[in-house]
């Protein structure tokens, strides 16, 4: 076991190599590879190579891949251990079933698993992970099913940063990050659940997902697709709703209708829009939200835009939205994301459209961008 068959891209192009198999260092362990996940941000990664590169050196992450080099990608994953490197606990037993948080550590520097030539992803027979950023995947989960733990955790933390409470949210975007949120906001116990999608295939999956309300944007608008609570809809009707709130609490005698209204405001008795998730990431997006949406609505920022975007501040300022971009997750919300699948709470299924193998990678990257075709495509190392 010297070599392994791993898929490399390269200026944009998958070939499929031979590699040594990685050995584990302090603190790591190898495993084979089981099933791997192709990401959205994968598909931008290879498209915006250069873009990432010069976005990471932006964020001091200066060993994050460049088009020139020959990287395996990969950071979805679920695989078997293999070996153990120094320093790991000795209660890890070969062939347990592993997913793990894609980062590794060699020596000082921190490593992102499959964006980086120093960190080979899962694209591979092989790969290492870290082992504190590792879990034991439970007795009863599919390899398949494990293998969603990655972009569950990514959006189980978008969910948790929006904070919807009893607030209906609206998501934009039923790609496979879209519909990860749909499954967490369902199992989070969010009552309403709008989904905006231009393709009929991904309105479908997302009414499997768990959205209770699923809209073409081109025939019905999201914003008007629920019951909204309170005149919230504009500035005007705010301001509207301020002079007939405040004009009858005015008329009581000796009344402290001031205190009254902050009173109010802490039990959210005041005007609120929706939570929106928008998973699209396309230039122009978080305009149209801008425009569009309910005044006092909070917008977290889920979808990866790689080019340039221009936005109307001032239509956001006048509007009072709260905006919040997500990256990501942490290890517990990692590990949480892996107990909703174990648990049966969450069952991701309707996500995944088909298996290839590393051979098939570059067909299955092309096959992604029809929304008709494909939501979520695994890898099987072993096809």
């Amino acid at each position: 076991m010297s070599t392994m068959k791993a898929a490399v891209v390269q200026q944009g192009q998958f070939s499929v190599t031979d590699l040594p198999v990685p050995t584990p260092g302090p603190g790591q362990l190898l495993l084979r590879v089981v099933r791997a996940g192709i990401c959205g941000s994968d598909l931008h990664a290879r498209s915006h190579t250069a873009d990432l590169h010069a976005l990471g050196r932006d964020l001091g992450y200066e060993a994050i891949m460049a088009p020139s080099q020959q990287v395996v990608m990969g950071h979805e994953f679920v695989g078997e251990l293999v070996a153990r490197g120094p320093r790991t606990k000795r209660t890890w037993k070969k062939g347990t079933r592993v997913v793990a948080v894609p980062m590794v550590k060699h020596g000082d520097e921190i490593h992102m698993t499959g964006f980086d030539i120093d960190a080979p992803g899962a694209y591979a027979e092989y790969l290492l992970v870290q082992e504190a950023f590792a879990f034991e995947v439970p007795d009863g989960v599919d390899d398949d099913k494990a293998a969603f733990t990655e972009p569950l955790a990514v959006a189980w933390h978008a969910v948790r940063r929006g904070s919807v409470g009893k607030r209906p949210a609206i998501v934009i975007g039923c790609g496979p990050i879209g519909l990860a949120v749909i499954l967490m906001l369902k199992a989070s116990g969010v009552k309403t659940i709008v989904a905006s999608d231009l393709s009929p295939t991904r309105r479908e999956l997302a009414k499997k997902c768990g959205a209770s309300v699923v809209v073409d944007p081109r025939e019905q608008s999201p914003w008007t697709a629920y019951e909204l609570k309170g005149p919230v809809g504009s500035v005007t009707e705010l301001a509207d709703f301020g002079l007939s709130a405040i004009g009858a609490m005015r008329k009581v005698p000796l009344l402290p209708w001031g205190r009254v209204m902050r009173a109010g405001e802490k039990l959210g008795a005041a005007p609120a829009g929706p939570v929106i998730f928008e998973c699209v990431g396309v230039p122009g997006i978080l305009d149209q939200i801008f425009a569009a949406a309910p005044v006092r609505s909070r917008i977290v920022g889920v979808g990866v835009c790689m080019e340039p975007d221009t936005v109307r501040t001032t239509l956001a300022l006048n509007k009072e939205h709260e905006i919040r971009f997500v990256f990501a997750y942490d290890p517990e919300e990692f590990q949480h994301a892996l107990h909703l699948i174990a648990s049966g709470k969450v069952d991701p299924s309707p996500l995944h459209t088909g298996t290839v193998g590393l051979g098939d990678l570059d067909q299955a990257f092309t096959d992604l961008g029809d929304p008709e075709t494909h939501a979520k495509i695994l890898v099987d190392p072993t096809l």
